[in-house]
């Protein structure tokens, strides 16, 4: 059975392989020649668009995994079921469930490498990517911000600002408004703040503070004051992708905050946290499907197989994004929004196992 198993696992991941290699650099040349005008206008250098696609490559690759495993197994046991080898393999007195291991190995092999991925090296080329986009791409600069952010930060103190530009560290119509005893002692307005880096201060614009001291109030102007406050820059931002650009245990403590914080974006951090997780079971789920729809002799070979293959991920990615969209846009579960159409997959994948069977 080693020859066997080995056999299937170098088909396995060379399939994977040429699939990869196949799509990936497909899109690289529509999204180039799509893009291709920026480019010049921002005269980037060969090494500055060199390191825009390297990260491009994880930002989609890491997405479509399941969908190129998908096609992969469909496409090489496609291959086995149009030879007869399916047939001469179970014939041999080898039971499904020991033909399936070697798929189970790859599977979980592949899943393995993507969680690994998605916690600790994704993250950081997302935040690359993200960053490229809205600094040299990007139309509309308002695109990735969430205006009207109106945080909670600790007890007692509250903060507004209307957007905030990442690349500056930057915010606009900063309000922070401080309660003792949920009573309003001081309230700060300014037209801008923004984080010095080098002097490790804050620099408010058109400065206007009010302070109640028992029946005082005391107001105070300034063109530019400097301050310092308790809590960071990125306290200001509430871009809707920032989860993607956290590791594991970033995430994890950013998830913490938002939730003692009241964050209005709340459930698409959450979705993505559950994502990462969701994501490696979705590969071994349609690694089993892919081996189970091909495993009979069809008339019409390969290709029927194919079309079918890319009907079910066409299937699978529309209820993938449906769920998330309802998450993002309503008051959906993440948990359920995440896991669902696993649920869903996994049930069709048994119910097929069962046919097979038979």
């Amino acid at each position: 059975m080693k020859i066997l198993d080995l056999y299937i696992v170098k088909n396995f991941f060379s399939t994977f392989l040429m699939m990869f290699l196949l799509f990936i650099p497909v899109g690289i040349l529509v999204d180039i020649s799509e893009k291709i005008d920026k480019f010049k206008e921002h005269d980037l250098t060969l090494y500055q668009v060199l390191d825009y696609y390297s990260d491009f490559v994880w930002y989609y690759g890491y997405s479509l995994i399941p969908i190129f495993v998908f096609l992969s197994v469909i496409w090489f046991t496609s291959k086995l079921s149009n030879n007869s080898e399916i047939v001469a393999i179970l014939s041999s007195g080898v039971s499904y469930n020991r033909y399936l291991k070697p798929f189970i190995v790859c599977g979980i092999t592949v899943s393995f490498i993507t969680f690994i991925s998605g916690m600790f090296i994704v993250p950081k080329k997302n935040k690359s990517f993200n960053e490229f986009q809205y600094k040299y791409l990007s139309k509309n600069k308002k695109d990735r911000n969430v205006s009207k952010l109106h945080k909670q930060i600790n007890e007692n103190d509250f903060i507004y600002v209307s957007s905030y530009n990442p690349t500056r560290n930057q915010a606009y119509n900063f309000s922070y408004e401080v309660f003792e005893k949920n009573k309003l002692t001081q309230k700060i307005f300014s037209r801008n703040i923004r984080w010095i880096e080098e002097d490790s201060i804050y620099r408010l614009t058109d400065y206007f503070s009010r302070k109640y001291k028992d029946e005082n109030e005391i107001i105070e102007t300034k063109r530019i004051f400097d301050t310092i406050f308790n809590f960071s820059i990125s306290d200001l931002s509430s871009v809707t992708y920032q989860a993607k650009t956290l590791n594991m245990f970033e995430l994890n403590e950013f998830i913490k905050e938002e939730k003692a914080s009241g964050s209005p974006i709340l459930s698409s951090h959450l979705l993505e946290r559950n994502k990462r997780y969701t994501l490696p079971i979705t590969i071994l789920i349609l690694t089993l499907l892919a081996v189970m729809v091909t495993s009979n002799k069809k008339r019409g070979g390969i290709g029927v197989n194919l079309a079918f293959g890319i009907v079910l991920a066409f299937v699978f990615i529309f209820f993938d994004k449906l769920f998330s969209v309802l998450v993002s846009k309503s008051d959906w579960n993440p948990n359920i929004g995440a896991w669902l159409p696993n649920f869903v997959f996994l049930l069709i994948t048994f119910y097929i196992l069962k046919l097979v069977k038979k």
